[in-house]
């Protein structure tokens, strides 16, 4: 993954804007990351209702399963 300064990035910032890969860019400042840079994804969309009709949930989802008593 690629990383870049802050101060680079600032001069940078519109032509980075360009060539900027799904991987992303890591911006630092004082040589520890503070930010990442990261293309827009067009087909996180699908992702909503994909798993439909695939899983199946088996038993009580709200519960833990462990007996307690709340006054103990």
């Amino acid at each position: 993954m690629r990383q870049i300064p802050a101060a680079k990035f600032k001069e940078q910032c519109l032509a980075l804007l360009d060539e900027v890969d799904p991987d992303g860019i890591v911006i630092t400042k004082r040589g520890k990351p503070v930010a990442k840079l990261i293309p827009v994804g067009t087909d996180c969309g699908s992702l909503i209702g994909s798993l439909r009709g695939k899983l199946k949930i088996k038993g009580d989802i709200m519960s833990t399963r462990v007996r307690w008593r709340a006054e103990s």
